[in-house]
């Protein structure tokens, strides 16, 4: 996403969500607990354009996406999102699905790592913000449930028939999106849905461990890490090699790669600046 920015102000007060920004770490917390943090359209379109005005911020690093009360995200509310569907003509449809979908891409291309928290359920669209994140931190109370086909659709949404199996291997992730069943946190972790498995209670916490380890470090790097492992899904190797050539040698006409040697000359730890 490109720095440059318009006229519009930067948004200060967002509806459907709360966004604090601390240190180089955004984090944003679904705010419906109530509801189990159900998505409203309202709700889609705050983290898109969320997402996307954090990738023009310099100061932020790393970001936390999290849930409030007893659980992360329970999906899309069902009274304000399927009621409302039921009424839509085709055009409104496609227009809402790739709103969705914008999301999602927000996720995966903005330049810093997104860290998703997850305690308690993560249903639906919920399990599509968590599976789209970079890293998966959750707690021993998190389940996972793609419950797209229990309600009539694909199981395909928002970019889960993509990203899913590239994450867990098409055996599982045709388990997951064609039955619909919850992946409770043991198993999410032996296949490979959840990069990190913390204490009870304790994912938000080690989430922020994360997140300010990688907002400490190269950011430079990271970004570009991030971008390649996202285009290179679809390469071939002879156009991934020489991608990854071509970022190399920008990234060592950075200002980290020659501070990382006179760090290692000097026996000192390395002072990033993300450049």
């Amino acid at each position: 996403m490109s720095p440059f920015t318009g006229s519009a102000a930067h948004t200060s007060d967002w509806q459907h969500l709360r966004c604090e920004i601390a240190d180089g770490v955004a984090t944003v917390t679904l705010a419906r607990p109530e509801k189990l943090n159900a998505l409203t359209f309202g709700a889609y379109a705050d983290l898109r354009d969320l997402l996307a005005e954090l990738s023009r911020e310099r100061s932020v690093r790393a970001l936390v996406l999290a849930g409030e009360g007893r659980g992360f995200c329970s999906g899309g509310d069902v009274d304000e999102i399927i009621g409302a569907t039921l009424a839509m003509d085709t055009a409104q449809l496609l227009d809402f699905n790739r709103m969705t979908g914008q999301v999602v891409r927000a996720v995966r291309e903005c330049p810093f790592p997104v860290i998703a928290a997850v305690h308690g359920v993560a249903a639906g669209a919920g399990a599509v913000l968590a599976l789209a994140a970079d890293f998966r931190v959750a707690d021993p109370s998190a389940r996972f449930s793609f419950l797209f086909t229990r309600v009539g659709l694909s199981g395909g949404d928002m970019g889960a028939a993509y990203l899913l199996p590239r994450v867990v291997g098409l055996g599982h992730a045709t388990r997951l999106l064609m039955l619909g069943e919850p992946v409770r946190a043991p198993e999410a972790e032996r296949i490979g849905l959840i990069s990190q498995l913390s204490d009870e209670g304790g994912a938000d916490e080690a989430a922020q461990r994360l997140a300010r380890r990688l907002a400490e470090g190269p950011a430079l790097a990271y970004a570009q890490t991030k971008a390649l492992l996202t285009a290179e899904l679809d390469m071939p190797l002879a156009a991934s090699v020489e991608l990854d050539a071509s970022t190399q040698a920008l990234l060592m006409n950075g200002e980290d790669y020659a501070e990382f040697h006179a760090a290692f000359t000097e026996k000192r730890p390395p002072k990033w600046r993300g450049r």
